[in-house]
């Protein structure tokens, strides 16, 4: 295997016994029993007991001396455990190792956070990140992540698909995030750009002809972090030539659902449910559903467009408003204070507050019934309610009536909230698509429309007119992947002739110059025979936190920022001295100049 050593601890077993092998490794725990030392010592593969006898008096003296995180090299015989000490939780737990020789390739200080403490903070796992990324769960979720992306290679490697590099120094466009920027040495005034995405270059080389193209491509964003952000963030981008919807989504869900077989031993089902947007966003509140949660948002603003109770009928006769019902089946049990800290809850989302019905009886009529609202509502409208959301004795009644999206974000969240404070997820996966998404959406503050994935997703050939005349009716080519209420992977068949595009960036409020300015190598392209094409992107980070159960993406990279963008392992970002700021042709402002670093 080595000169250093000729196999790994987990190679080990009772067919092993009576071997001499050489191992190497770091000491997990140190224990001394009356005299025999047993040293725990783990590779990567695992670990196996080693023990010292004093007899051997040298490598006993050694082992006396080696503390936890030693670097050791071991010379044992491997026999069967004594009767009584096998440890069945430990696949060597049968034999150990009895030591013959040992080396202390390197000592190791005292440590600032036990190796496989789960209390440890996430401030000091990150400052310390490689030992951190020795514990069993950092190894496990790091694995995991090569054998999500060697299987995903494999896929697409079968289906001649061509990995290919994009720039990471590129042109800044504007794409919805910050651009990360970095200044031009040797063109001094000028800026590169870390990419957002390889969204344009992908589609230049369909432009090319290579016709089906993959990457593992590592992407920037300055963007306000979160559990499921970094501004660093690795995904795998796909494009394909003549190509459909249909075509893509196929071969998609053909893909995720091997990679679930072969690294997850998960089948799932086929083909995958498909909601359109409208749909998503009617039944669930929000374009990115989990369907684990059996609570679904009824409208009912129809039944409210002449009860005096203005709070809903103004909703119910207001265009881009929303007056809907959210069913909790035995949620009649709730107390007062858990229905007002959910009132609470809705608020962050610009919710007034949260009407509620407590259904006790529905035999008993309005006397069977429970809310500070009845007294507004006819008895009729309140039976209508009743029979259209299906209410039965002891369910509870959430009411959000507000503009559309503000009913959708709190009710949509309400559903999410109640699903896991009530035990309603249900266990496994539940992935799904989610088409036809509108092409773009109103940008109030700004008085604008801007692209709800990005400006060169194509709009529907049937709503190409509209473009002009009603741009919120347009619906676009674009599909997402959700699993378990995330978006795992989204994407949209392409704009493939300049005239669309320009109509496009027109919609958006760019003018020819404007876009000959940012985009024009992308329009100049779609002039020389660009072909139909389309791709899609998946977030890996996202899919190997959610396959390896952790709630941050932070747990299953390497090496991440902080949710403040900061590295606190190299303490970056850091400053730059004033010569390597001058060369740039940089300034600060507003900074003193300190110890050499960059002048104001």
């Amino acid at each position: 295997m080595s000169e250093q050593r000729d196999c790994l601890c987990a190679d080990l077993d009772a067919s092993s016994v009576d071997r001499e092998v050489r191992l190497c490794g770091w000491v997990q725990r140190r224990r001394d029993h009356g005299g025999v030392i047993f040293i725990d010592l783990r590779d990567r593969s695992g670990l196996v007991q080693v023990v010292f006898d004093p007899d051997r008096v040298d490598p006993f003296a050694i082992a006396e001396s080696v503390r936890g995180e030693y670097v050791l090299q071991v010379l044992g015989r491997v026999r069967m455990r004594p009767e009584g000490t096998l440890n069945p939780d430990l696949p060597t737990g049968a034999i150990e190792l009895l030591g013959l020789e040992i080396s202390v390739l390197n000592s190791a200080d005292p440590l600032p956070f036990p190796i496989e403490d789960p209390d440890t903070g996430e401030a000091l796992r990150l400052r310390y990140r490689y030992l951190d990324l020795r514990s069993d769960r950092m190894q496990r979720n790091l694995r995991l992540r090569h054998q999500v992306i060697r299987a995903l290679r494999g896929y697409l490697d079968d289906r001649e698909f061509v990995e290919m590099e994009t720039p990471v120094l590129t042109r800044s466009t504007p794409e919805g995030a910050r651009d990360y920027l970095v200044p031009s040495r040797v063109h001094p005034g000028q800026f590169f750009a870390l990419p957002q995405s390889p969204q344009l270059f992908k589609q230049l080389l369909m432009v090319s002809g290579f016709e089906r193209y993959y990457q593992i491509a590592r992407c920037f964003r300055d963007e306000d972090l979160r559990a499921d952000r970094q501004p660093e963030f690795t995904q795998l981008d796909i494009e394909m030539s003549f190509v459909e919807e249909s075509d893509i989504i196929a071969a998609m869900e053909e893909m995720v659902r091997s990679v679930f077989a072969d690294v997850l031993s998960v089948i799932l089902q086929d083909p995958l449910p498909r909601l359109t947007y409208a749909e998503a966003m009617q039944r669930f509140g929000t374009d990115r559903p989990d369907l684990r949660i059996p609570l679904e948002l009824v409208d009912i603003a129809d039944l409210m467009t002449e009860v005096e109770f203005k709070v809903f009928a103004g909703p119910a006769t207001t265009p881009g408003s929303r007056v809907a019902v959210l069913r909790v089946p035995g949620g009649a049990a709730l107390s007062r204070q858990q229905i007002d800290s959910y009132t609470e809850f809705v608020k962050q989302f610009g919710a007034g507050g949260l009407a509620y019905i407590k259904v006790n009886r529905i035999a008993d009529g309005i006397n069977g019934l429970q809310s500070p609202i009845l007294k507004f509502l006819p008895e009729d409208v309140v039976q209508q309610v009743l029979r259209r959301c299906a209410a039965e004795d002891g369910d509870l009644l959430f009411f959000g009536a507000d503009r559309a999206r503000v009913v959708n974000d709190a009710l949509g969240g309400l559903r999410i909230r109640l699903g896991h404070d009530l035990g309603l997820v249900a266990e496994g996966w539940q992935p799904l698509w989610v088409v036809e998404f509108p092409l773009l959406e109103e940008d109030s503050e700004a008085g604008r429309w801007v692209a709800l994935h990005h400006p060169f997703t194509a709009p529907h050939p049937e709503d190409v007119p509209l473009l002009e005349s009603d741009p919120g009716a347009v619906r676009s080519r674009a599909y997402d992947l959700v699993l378990n209420g995330t978006e795992i992977g989204g994407g949209s068949i392409r704009i493939h002739q300049s005239a669309v595009q320009q109509q496009v960036f027109a919609a958006l409020g760019l003018d020819e110059a404007q876009a000959k300015t940012q985009f024009g190598f992308l329009l100049d392209a779609l002039r020389f025979g660009a072909p139909p094409h389309g791709g899609i992107a998946f977030g890996i980070d996202r899919i190997v936190s959610m396959a390896a159960g952790e709630d941050s993406i932070r747990d299953v990279i390497a090496f991440p920022k902080t949710q403040k963008a900061s590295c606190l392992l190299t303490d970056a970002p850091g400053d730059v001295d004033a010569q390597q700021m001058q060369e740039l042709g940089l300034r600060l402002s507003g900074v003193a100049q300190a110890g050499g670093k960059a002048t104001s």
